[in-house]
C-alpha cells in the first residue's frame, strides 16, 4: 500500500485527555511514539509542539462530540494539517479497542491516505451556524410549551385549538392570556377575540361555558406564557446577531431568496450548513448524498434492498423540505409538476423529498456559477420527456440501418 505521509500523528480525544501517536516511516522501518496529554490549554499547546517537534505534517482527529472543537482550535497552523474523520468510518477492529491502540490506528489509516476527511467549515460560518442553529432550538421549545398549553386547556375542557388557529397568535395568546389570569366570563373573554375573527364569537362562548379550570392550572399557563416571552426575546437578540453574521454571506443570501419556498430565514440556515463556496463539493449528486437526500444504495447478487434515505445534515434536511412543501403550493412552478408527477407513483413522503433535492442541485449550481435562480416552468418534464422519446426512437432506427434526420414541426 502506498505511503501518502511518512510523519503523521493519530489523536484519540476525550473530554479531560488526548491520547497522541506519532508515526514516522523511514523506509521499512515504522515507529510509533504515544503520549498522553490533557486537554487544558497549555496542554494543547505543549501537544502541538510536540507534533511539530517530530516533524509532523497531518494529524487526525475523530469528530466525538463537541471535544475535538478545541483541539482543533488550539493545533491548526500552516505548518500542521488536520484532518477531523468520522468515528463510524474509522472505527477500530474488534477487541483491539483501547485508547492507545484506537490512536495508533488512527495515524496508520492517515499515512496511507484512508481516511475521508470531514468537512469543517470556516471561522465565519461556523459563528452563522452555531447562531442558527440555536434559534432553531429556541423554537423547538416555544413549540413544546405552546404543545403543553394546548393539553392543559384540553384536559379543562377547553380546547381553544378548535377555535383559534394559532394558540399563539393575536387571538389565541389574548384568550389564554384571560384563562390564566382567572377570567371566568365567556362574553368578556371573547371580547379579546381579533376583529377579523369575530364570526367565532358564539362558538367561542359556548366552549368557554364548558370550561374547568383549577387554579394550579391558570398558574402553570402562566409560566408558560412567561416562558414563551422570554424565549421569544431570547430569538429576537439571536435573529440581530444572525444579521450582522451574514454581512459575509450578503450575496448568496440574495440569490437563494429567489427560490421560491427559501426565505431569509431558510437562506441564513442554508448558507450557515454548506458555506457559499461550492468548490468544496464535487458536483450536486455529492451535495445532495452529504445532506442525506439521495436515494440509498443497497444492492447485492441482483437483489434491491430498501433505498430509504439515510439520516443526514439533521439542521439542513428539515430546512430544505420545509421550503419544499412552500413551493409545491406554487401556480405554474417545476417544483409543483415535479412533486404530482413523483406523488402519483412513489407517494408523498418520496415526492416531497425529491423537491427538495432539486432544490438543493438548483442552490449548488447558483452558488458554484453565480447565478440567479431560472424557473424550468411546469411543462419542462413533458419536454424533456419528449425529447428522450424522440432520442431512444431515432437510436432505434439507426440500429435497423436507416440514416436518420429529425425535423421539429412548428
Amino acid at each position: 500500500m502506498d505511503l501518502r505521509y511518512p510523519r503523521c500523528a493519530g489523536l484519540d480525544v476525550h473530554k479531560r485527555t488526548v491520547v497522541a501517536c506519532v508515526r514516522i516511516a523511514d523506509g521499512e522501518t515504522v515507529q510509533h511514539d504515544v503520549r498522553t496529554f490533557g486537554t487544558s490549554t497549555d496542554e494543547l499547546e505543549a501537544l502541538g509542539t510536540w507534533l511539530r517537534a517530530a516533524g509532523c505534517t497531518h494529524a487526525v482527529l475523530e469528530s466525538t462530540g463537541v471535544y475535538w472543537k478545541p483541539v482543533w482550535t488550539i493545533l491548526a497552523g500552516d505548518d500542521l494539517t488536520l484532518v477531523l474523520a468520522h468515528a463510524v468510518a474509522v472505527r477500530n477492529l474488534r477487541g483491539h479497542k483501547s485508547d492507545v491502540k484506537d490512536a495508533r490506528w488512527l495515524a496508520d489509516l492517515l499515512a496511507h491516505g484512508l481516511i475521508r476527511p470531514s468537512f469543517v467549515p470556516p471561522a465565519a460560518q461556523q459563528v452563522l451556524r452555531e447562531l442558527t442553529r440555536t434559534r432553531k432550538q429556541l423554537v423547538r421549545e416555544i413549540t413544546a410549551h405552546t404543545h403543553r398549553m394546548q393539553k392543559l386547556l384540553e384536559t379543562a375542557n377547553c380546547p381553544l385549538d378548535t377555535i383559534v388557529t394559532h394558540l399563539l397568535g393575536p387571538s389565541g395568546r389574548a384568550l389564554v392570556a384571560g384563562l390564566a389570569a382567572g377570567e371566568t366570563d365567556g362574553e368578556r373573554l371573547a371580547e379579546r377575540l381579533h376583529p377579523r375573527s369575530r364570526d367565532k364569537r358564539p362558538a367561542l362562548i359556548r366552549l368557554l361555558a364548558g370550561a374547568r379550570l383549577h387554579p394550579h392550572q391558570r398558574v402553570l399557563l402562566q409560566q408558560h406564557l412567561a416562558v414563551i416571552a422570554s424565549l421569544e426575546a431570547s430569538i429576537a437578540t439571536i435573529e440581530t446577531e444572525i444579521a450582522a453574521a451574514l454581512e459575509p454571506f450578503r450575496p448568496a443570501v440574495a440569490r437563494l431568496v429567489t427560490i421560491p419556498g427559501i426565505s431569509e430565514t431558510a437562506a441564513a440556515v442554508i448558507v450557515a450548513e454548506i458555506g457559499a463556496d461550492m468548490t468544496r463539493f464535487q458536483d450536486a449528486a455529492h451535495l445532495r448524498g452529504w445532506s442525506g437526500l439521495c436515494p440509498g444504495l443497497n444492492q447485492s447478487a441482483g437483489k434491491h434492498g430498501s433505498t430509504r434515505i439515510r439520516p443526514g445534515a439533521p439542521w439542513l434536511k428539515p430546512i430544505l423540505v420545509q421550503a419544499a412543501w412552500v413551493a409545491v403550493r406554487g401556480r405554474e412552478s417545476y417544483a409543483r409538476a415535479l412533486y404530482h408527477r413523483l406523488a402519483r407513483r412513489s407517494g408523498k413522503k418520496a415526492a416531497i423529498v425529491a423537491v427538495a433535492a432539486s432544490l438543493l442541485t438548483a442552490i449548488y449550481h447558483m452558488l458554484r456559477n453565480d447565478r440567479p435562480y431560472e424557473d424550468p416552468g411546469p411543462h419542462h418534464l413533458a419536454t424533456v420527456d419528449r425529447q428522450r422519446h424522440a432520442q431512444r426512437l431515432t437510436a432505434r432506427l439507426r440500429h435497423l440501418g436507416y440514416r436518420v434526420q429529425l425535423e421539429e414541426v412548428a
